[in-house]
C-alpha cells in the first residue's frame, strides 16, 4: 500500500519527468525519489516509468495510475486542510499572492468573492518576484497573480485578471526624462536592472525582453531583489528600468519620471495555482474573475 508521501513523489515525478527537479520541489534527495518509485513499482508489479540516461517518461500503467491518483490525492489534501482548520476553530481562507502592487485596483474581484462566498476568508499577501513560484509550491499562498505566460509543468494558469501598458522609469535629469514617451528600442540603448537570482528565461523575457524588436540585446545591470532596490538605483540615475503602468500610481518617487513605452505590447497578469492543490475556493475565485472579465488598467 502506498503512503501519502510516496503518492506525492509519484505524482510530482509524473509532472516533472526529472528526478533532480522532483527532489528539489519536494525538498528531498534524488535517492529518496528513486527509492520511493522502486517501492511503488514492486507494489504494483510493473514499471511506472521508462528511464534512460537522457529521459524519463510514464509507461502506460504509470499514466493510468497518475490519472487515478491525482484527483484522489487532491481530495485527501483538501480534506486534511479542512479538518485542520476545523480543529483550530478557523474558517477556510484563500490566500492570494500578489506579484504586482495594485491589490486595491482588483478590489471588485475580492468584494465579489466575499459576497458570493461569505463562508470563506480571503487574504491578500505580497509575493516576491525573486523565487516567484516558491510560495505557491511551499503552500504559503494558494493562488498567485503573476505576469503571463507561466509555463511551469506543476502549475495551472487560470483567467487573465488584468492587462496594462508598460512604462520606463528614469531619473529626472536622465536624457530620457526629457521625452513624453519612449520606444521599447530604448532598452537596447540603456539596458535595465537585473534580477538578483535567476528567473525562468521565458518568464523574464515576457516582462523585459532580452532583445529589442530590432534584435539588439537588452543588457542587465545592477542586480535587484525588491521594488525598493529598483526605485533606489533608478533614482540615483545609475540605470533605467521597465515596469507595468500600475507602478505610476503605487510607486511614485520624487526624482523619478515614468515614461509610457508607446510601442510595447500590454502586460497580461493572470491567476496561477498548483495543479495538485486546486480547491473549491480557487475554482470559485477563478469563476468570479471569468464572470467579471479582465480589468483593463
Amino acid at each position: 500500500m502506498m503512503e501519502l508521501r510516496d503518492i506525492e513523489i509519484f505524482l510530482t515525478l509524473a509532472e516533472e519527468l526529472h528526478f533532480t527537479r522532483t527532489a528539489d520541489r519536494l525538498r528531498v534527495s534524488p535517492a529518496r525519489i528513486s527509492q520511493a518509485i522502486r517501492k511503488q513499482e514492486r507494489a504494483v508489479g510493473a514499471k511506472l516509468f521508462e528511464r534512460t540516461s537522457r529521459s524519463v517518461r510514464l509507461t502506460a500503467i504509470g499514466e493510468r495510475l497518475y490519472d487515478d491518483l491525482r484527483p484522489a490525492f487532491r481530495e485527501l489534501r483538501e480534506g486534511m486542510q479542512r479538518a485542520k482548520l476545523a480543529a483550530q476553530g478557523g474558517s477556510e481562507a484563500l490566500r492570494v499572492g500578489m506579484l504586482p502592487g495594485n491589490a486595491y485596483d482588483l478590489r471588485p474581484y475580492w468584494e465579489a468573492f466575499r459576497v458570493r462566498h461569505p463562508q470563506w476568508t480571503l487574504r491578500i499577501r505580497h509575493n516576491p518576484f525573486i523565487g516567484p513560484f516558491a510560495p505557491l509550491r511551499n503552500g504559503d499562498v494558494d493562488v498567485l497573480v503573476s505576469w503571463l505566460p507561466v509555463e511551469e509543468p506543476d502549475l495551472t494558469v487560470g483567467p487573465v485578471v488584468f492587462t496594462e501598458p508598460r512604462v520606463l522609469l528614469a531619473a529626472l535629469g536622465h536624457e530620457l526624462s526629457e521625452h513624453a514617451s519612449v520606444s521599447i528600442e530604448a532598452l537596447g540603448d540603456f539596458g535595465v536592472l537585473g534580477p538578483s537570482a535567476p528567473l525562468p528565461d521565458y518568464w523574464e523575457d515576457a516582462f523585459i525582453p532580452f532583445q529589442t524588436p530590432s534584435g539588439r540585446p537588452v543588457a542587465r545591470g545592477p542586480a535587484v531583489q525588491q521594488m525598493d532596490d529598483i526605485l533606489t538605483i533608478v533614482g540615483t540615475g545609475e540605470s533605467v528600468h521597465h515596469l507595468g503602468a500600475h507602478a505610476t500610481r503605487y510607486f511614485t518617487r520624487p526624482g523619478i519620471k515614468f515614461l509610457p513605452i508607446r510601442d510595447a505590447p500590454s502586460l497580461r497578469w493572470g491567476l496561477v495555482w498548483r495543479s495538485d492543490a486546486e480547491s473549491a475556493q480557487i475554482r470559485a475565485l477563478a469563476q468570479v474573475i471569468r464572470d467579471l472579465g479582465p480589468a483593463d488598467l
